[in-house]
C-alpha cells in the first residue's frame, strides 16, 4: 500500500489549521484536534487501500515470439477490471531494451476491458529475462494505491532484425508478381515469354520465326518480340568479418549486427530471385560456413545460424577467407564481402584478398561506415577542438575513398554507405546486378 497525494495534502492540512484552532481554544486541543484529524486521515487510507484488493485489475503481457533487434517491437498489455479503476503499470523488461513509455497510467472503465501498448527496442541479440508486471491501482476515495506484482516472468529471445525481413519479402514479392512485374527486353539473359510487338520495342529482339509461324497458323501479322529476364541458379557467396572492425558501436548497435543483418537481407534477394545462397563468417579462420543453396527455406536457417554469433576482438585473416571460398566454390559467382576499412595501409590484406577474386568471381566489398563521421566532416564549426575533430572526419573519409579507388581498378565492385542505411543500398545494388546481367 502506498499513500496517494491527497492523504499527503490533508495531512499537511491538518497541521496547518491547528494555529487557527488555537486563536480559539487553547494550544493543547489544538494539537490533540490536529493530530486526531490526521490519525482518521491514516486509517482512512488504510480502509481505501484494502478497500481496493478485491477490485484488483487482471493484466495479460502480450509480446512478440521472436524481437528483432535495434527495432521498435510492439508489446501489448490487456488489463480487466470489474469496476472503474485508475492504474500505473510497469513492466520489468530486460534492463538493456530500450522503453517507449517505462510507466504506463491508465484510466479502465467498470466490466470492460482495455489494451495498453508500447515498445522495447532491443540493443543486442540473444536470450534475455523479462519480469514480472508491477501494478499500482488507485482506492475508490483516491487516498491509497495498491501495489502487488502480477507473475509474468518469462524469457525472451532476440533475433536479427525480422521486421525488415518480413518488410523486404512483401516488397520483392510485389515486385516480381503481377502487374507490379518489369520484364525489360535486353535486361536478362532467360527466356521468359512472347508477347506482341509494342511501340517503341527494340527491333532486334522480335522473334521472326515465331512470327512467321503466327501469321501461317493464324493469318496475323503483329510481330512477336522475345522478353527476358534476369538468369536464376546463380551463386551469391557473403563473407561476413566478425574481427576487430565489427565490434564499433554504430547509431546504438555493434557494426556487426548491421552486417548481420544486410547480410540476412541480401540472401533473402538472392534466394527470392532463384540464386544459391552460401555464407561464411570469419575472423582470423572461418567461423561458420553453410554451403550455397536454394529454396526460401534456406533463409530460416541461415537466421537459426547467424543469430547467436557475436563479434570478437581479433584481427580478421581476409587472405584465409578468400582462399577457403576459392576452394569451396569452383564455379563463377558473386562473393560480397561485408567488413570495414580505415585506409590503404590499415586494410592492405583485404585489398590483396579481394583482388585475388577477380577476374574468376566477380568480388564486391560492402563498408559500413559510422554516420557520425559524415556528419563531423561536413558540419562546420569555429570551435578549434570541433574544427580538429571535423579535420580528422575528412581525413578519414578521404583515405577510404583512396583505398576505393584501388579497388575499383582491380575490377572490384564496392559499396560504401552509412551503416543505418546499408541493407537497403545492398539489396537495391544486388538488384541492379541481376538486372544487368553482371554476374
Amino acid at each position: 500500500m502506498v499513500p496517494a497525494r491527497k492523504v499527503y495534502f490533508l495531512l499537511v492540512s491538518g497541521i496547518a489549521i491547528a494555529p487557527i484552532i488555537a486563536m480559539f481554544l487553547n494550544i493543547s486541543s489544538s494539537i490533540a484536534i490536529a493530530l486526531l484529524f490526521d490519525v482518521i486521515i491514516l486509517a482512512l487510507m488504510i480502509v481505501d487501500g484494502r478497500r481496493s484488493r478485491p477490485h484488483r485489475v487482471e493484466i495479460q503481457r502480450d509480446l512478440p515470439p521472436r524481437l528483432s533487434i535495434g527495432r521498435d517491437n510492439p508489446v501489448v498489455l490487456t488489463v480487466k477490471s470489474n469496476t472503474n479503476a485508475v492504474i500505473l503499470i510497469r513492466d520489468y523488461s530486460p534492463s538493456n531494451f530500450g522503453v517507449s513509455t517505462p510507466t504506463i497510467r491508465a484510466a479502465v472503465e467498470s466490466d470492460s476491458t482495455e489494451e495498453l501498448n508500447y515498445t522495447v527496442k532491443p540493443t543486442q541479440r540473444g536470450e534475455f529475462a523479462w519480469g514480472d508486471i508491477q501494478v499500482r491501482q488507485l482506492g475508490l476515495w483516491g487516498l491509497a494505491w495498491d501495489d502487488w506484482k502480477i507473475p509474468q516472468s518469462l524469457r525472451v529471445k532476440v533475433y536479427p532484425d525480422l521486421i525488415g525481413l518480413r518488410e523486404l519479402s512483401i516488397r520483392l514479392t510485389l515486385q516480381s508478381s503481377g502487374s507490379m512485374r518489369q520484364r525489360q527486353m535486353g535486361m536478362g539473359t532467360e527466356f521468359a515469354e512472347l508477347r506482341n510487338y509494342r511501340t517503341g520495342d527494340d527491333l532486334r529482339f522480335i522473334d521472326w520465326k515465331a512470327t512467321a509461324r503466327r501469321v501461317g497458323a493464324y493469318g496475323n501479322a503483329s510481330p512477336l518480340v522475345r522478353v527476358l529476364e534476369p538468369e536464376q541458379e546463380q551463386t551469391l557467396l557473403i563473407l561476413l568479418d566478425r574481427g576487430r572492425l565489427m565490434t564499433a558501436k554504430v547509431q546504438g548497435l555493434q557494426r556487426f549486427d548491421w552486417g548481420l543483418n544486410a547480410t540476412l537481407s541480401l540472401a533473402l534477394a538472392g534466394l527470392h530471385r532463384g540464386d544459391r545462397v552460401g555464407l561464411g563468417v570469419f575472423d582470423r579462420q572461418i567461423h561458420t560456413w553453410i554451403p550455397p543453396e536454394r529454396g526460401q527455406h534456406h533463409l530460416g536457417n541461415l537466421i537459426d545460424r547467424l543469430t547467436p554469433i557475436q563479434p570478437v576482438l581479433l584481427e580478421s585473416d581476409y587472405l584465409g577467407a578468400v582462399t577457403n571460398v576459392v576452394r569451396q566454390q569452383t564455379r563463377r559467382a558473386l562473393v560480397v564481402v561485408i567488413t570495414d576499412l580505415v585506409d590503404v595501409t590499415a586494410s592492405a590484406e583485404l585489398l590483396a584478398a579481394l583482388s585475388k577474386l577477380a577476374p574468376r568471381y566477380l568480388p564486391f566489398c560492402v563498408t559500413l561506415r559510422d554516420p557520425e563521421v559524415d556528419n563531423l566532416a561536413h558540419t562546420f564549426t569555429e570551435n578549434v577542438t570541433h574544427a580538429y575533430a571535423r579535420a580528422v572526419a575528412l581525413d578519414l573519409l578521404a583515405q577510404r575513398r583512396v583505398a576505393f579507388a584501388q579497388l575499383k581498378q582491380k575490377g572490384v565492385l564496392v559499396l560504401d554507405a552509412p551503416a543505418n542505411q546499408i541493407t537497403d543500398k545492398l539489396v537495391e545494388q544486388y538488384l541492379r546486378l541481376k538486372a544487368r546481367n553482371q554476374l
